[in-house]
């Protein structure tokens, strides 16, 4: 790991989206291989958000050796079964689905009994499985990782809260409607993060109730620059879908249509709108004379990278592995129009399969590596430096059939 005296602190924000996650793992690979071989860990600060949380977490947990942490991520990715996220045998689908319509019709039998459309307790024997948590507090002992945020969303308070687990030097924070908060990360934390409204049930967390982070997450880049931040490489999962020529609306919206909007707009608004605020910030930071900027330590230009793939883009590799879905889930989903082209962005965030989730890491591991000679400047990796890439390692990532 580059000393920290070096360097500027250096934040990893990974959002969230469901399946669309494993687009990052291959992002993620491409950054690991530009360095020199051996262990490096150019993130002094970890945030994610929703799936991007439990990307997150994985890396924090391998602080010492990015690639160490990729290689978990991609063998986790690589072997996904839709089955270990989510029930998908008929008897767990029917179940849920019976207990959602019995509670719009009737209400609740137990107020303490989770409604949700799909049932999610096969992601914490997952988790369970694959992250050992107290390897994070590890971690920052030994000065390799100053801070893990996942940020989820209250119910009660409808605050956003950032639970961070950080070195002491760390404080919490309170804004409008945001929160900083100090504890030690749990699987609770990453289930609530990425607890999708009415897909998953809501996690109780001390004394709330949450569910998905990028709800009502106004400002995503907060979280890191309250942690120290001073340049934030953010890995999204799916930018603007391109309206330069709107399609003729021949029908009215499917509800997979419809569900699938909304999901962006919790999923990739926010945090472009955020990108925005900040380029416009720097801009205005940098008119600031030097000498007054040193008078006052919170008016800092910080760096910002951005890789993300278009929209539209996920959607289309969605629609290829559509029939890959299980059956019970499909035949749940067909009535909605997810299984069709305008509501295909519904079965990129839940096509939990590895098929899907390798070609969508093909797709990260190409964008990083396009993208090769940004990433080296960014995380100033010196151009001589000889990368760990090679020819196996760049065919490693095969689309799948």
């Amino acid at each position: 790991m580059l000393g920290t005296h070096e360097r500027k602190r250096t934040a990893l924000i990974l959002s969230g989206g469901g399946a669309r996650a494993a687009y990052q793992v291959g992002v993620l690979r491409a950054i690991s291989e530009a360095f020199p071989p051996g262990c490096h860990n150019p993130f002094d600060i970890i945030c994610g958000t929703s799936a991007g949380g439990l990307n997150a977490a994985g890396l924090a947990t391998h602080a010492g050796c990015l690639s160490d942490g990729v290689a978990m991520l991609e063998t986790v990715w690589g072997e996904f079964r839709t089955e270990q996220v989510y029930r998908t045998d008929w008897g767990g689908v029917l179940a849920r689905a019976g207990r959602w319509l019995w509670t719009m019709a009737f209400g609740r039998l137990r107020r303490d009994l989770p409604v949700s459309l799909l049932d999610n307790s096969p992601l914490r024997g997952l988790l369970d499985a694959h992250l050992s948590m107290e390897k994070v507090q590890e971690a920052i002992d030994r000065g390799l990782l100053d801070a893990l945020c996942i940020t989820a969303s209250g119910y009660s308070s409808g605050e956003s809260v950032s639970f961070f687990q950080g070195a002491p030097h760390l404080d919490s924070w309170k804004r409008a409607r945001r929160v900083g908060m100090r504890t030690a990360i749990t699987i609770d934390h990453l289930l609530a993060s990425a607890a999708i409204p009415l897909l998953f049930p809501a996690v109780k967390v001390n004394r709330e109730y949450f569910g998905d982070g990028a709800l009502r997450q106004l400002a995503p880049l907060s979280p890191a620059l309250h942690l120290g931040a001073e340049k934030v490489l953010v890995i999204g999962v799916g930018g603007q879908a391109d309206t330069t020529a709107r399609e003729k609306s021949l029908s009215y919206p499917s509800i997979a249509q419809i569900v699938s909007h909304i999901m962006s707009s919790s999923f990739v608004d926010s945090l472009e709108a955020d990108i925005e605020r900040l380029t416009r910030v720097n801009k205005t930071v940098s008119l600031i004379p030097e000498d007054v900027r040193r008078q006052h330590s919170t008016l800092r230009e910080v760096d910002v990278l951005v890789i993300s793939p278009p929209a539209q883009v996920l959607d289309m590799v969605a629609m290829r592995h559509a029939d890959r879905l299980p059956k019970s889930i499909r035949m749940f989903v067909r009535g909605s129009g997810a299984t069709q082209r305008s509501g295909s962005g519904v079965l990129s965030y839940l096509l939990f399969e590895a098929a899907y989730c390798q070609d969508l890491m093909a797709l990260g591991y190409h964008d990083g590596m396009a993208r090769r000679d940004d990433i080296r400047r960014f995380l100033n990796i010196p151009e001589d430096s000889n990368a760990s890439a090679s020819p196996s390692n760049v065919l490693a990532f095969k689309r799948a059939d």
